[in-house]
């Protein structure tokens, strides 16, 4: 995980001095309950005099730490020795904030059966001790993997409850990730306008908030959700609002992706040359920090822009530049794509001989 994703945006501390929570935008763009790693010291109390409570505590440390680092299954490794060794003296608070944190971390390892196998775990401990944060994370966490899994009704069930409990708390970071991730499911199930109605409701609280983070990811999920719609004038409106946002944080993935949607939107609307810019910029970013996968994907989109607007000598230029870089990646599929696409062109403009010499390049397997 990025560390330029992280931003603090919860002051809601849990029972005994374990760590805050705050959010943060993981795996398709959902926003999630992340540890904080400012308050790591906070999780070893002086009274832990117990050795198994001690060494637990340290494995939930040691857990944090490396999830920090993205180090996803030692990570479960050591939340799981942590959950025995509390089980072992029955602290129950303590067994509900690992199993949050185990589910948290398994969500981002994309196992979204063990998700849910732990947040339930979970919420049978948080109801048994009243614990409403946790809850909350538990049921946000369930809402999201059942998300992935495509099952919405569940997926809303969950996602409902967790509104409800972030308003009962009044805390308004976690209602940024509610309505945001419940816009996603509704979505996902084809809803598009009331996808939009929850996440318009995000994006009033995430700017009161005065989160960059929140914005951007709530701005580019409202500009996929018009896309979806067709309508491309607001998908753009909200992908450049959320682009310029995204360069300010330098969060150069985010940048590459809304640059992407930008061209695809504008070449969608038939404003080839906006979109040529688009692309162009994301070919820019990607040179500049080596993503050959973003430079060979926008080589492809800036020839085909170029085809569209009869420039053909320039899209087999491009076209060209993604032949070499394929083959310098070793990726055949888009070898095959750039050769293909330089054939169609050739022809456009007349050239048979060099059509024909792409042709015989082409494999015939494929």
């Amino acid at each position: 995980m990025s560390k330029g994703g992280c931003y603090n945006i919860s002051k809601n501390t849990v029972p005994l001095q374990l760590p805050i929570t705050f959010l943060k935008p993981v795996k398709r763009n959902t926003i999630t309950h992340e540890f904080d790693s400012g308050s790591q010291a906070e999780i070893l109390s002086p009274q832990e005099s117990d050795e198994h409570l001690s060494e637990a505590s340290k494995l939930l440390q040691q857990g944090i730490q490396q999830q920090q680092a993205g180090e996803l299954i030692v990570a479960i490794k050591s939340l799981q020795q942590s959950l025995g060794l509390f089980q072992a003296v029955g602290d129950l608070q303590k067994q509900a904030q690992v199993l949050s944190f185990l589910g948290l971390v398994t969500y981002s390892a994309g196992d979204y059966k063990g998700t849910i196998s732990y947040c339930q775990q979970c919420m049978s401990l948080s109801e048994e001790t009243s614990n409403l944060a946790l809850q909350m994370q538990a049921l946000s966490h369930l809402g999201n993997a059942y998300r992935h899994l495509n099952n919405h009704q569940k997926a809303i069930e969950f996602l409902e409850k967790c509104l409800k409990i972030t308003q009962q708390l009044q805390d308004k970071r976690s209602q940024v990730a509610a309505l945001n991730n419940l816009g996603l499911v509704y979505k996902a199930s084809g809803n598009f306008t009331q996808a939009i109605e929850y996440q318009h409701q995000s994006l009033e609280i995430v700017r009161k908030l005065k989160d960059n983070w929140g914005e951007e990811q709530v701005l580019k999920n409202l500009g996929n959700a018009w896309y979806a719609l067709n309508n491309y004038p607001k998908a753009i409106a909200y992908y450049e609002q959320c682009v310029v946002i995204s360069r300010s944080l330098k969060n150069v993935r985010s940048t590459s992706q809304v640059l992407k949607n930008l061209g695809n939107a504008c070449y969608a609307l038939g404003d080839y040359a906006k979109a040529i810019k688009y692309y162009e910029d994301r070919l820019q970013l990607a040179k500049e920090t080596q993503d050959k996968r973003s430079e060979e994907q926008s080589l492809g989109s800036l020839g085909v822009a170029c085809e569209a607007l009869g420039d053909y000598n320039k899209a087999i230029t491009y076209y060209e530049e993604r032949l070499q870089l394929a083959r310098n990646i070793k990726d055949h599929r888009s070898e095959e794509q750039a050769l293909a696409s330089l054939k169609v062109a050739c022809y456009a403009l007349g050239d048979y001989a060099k059509a024909m010499q792409y042709q015989q390049e082409t494999s015939p397997n494929s």
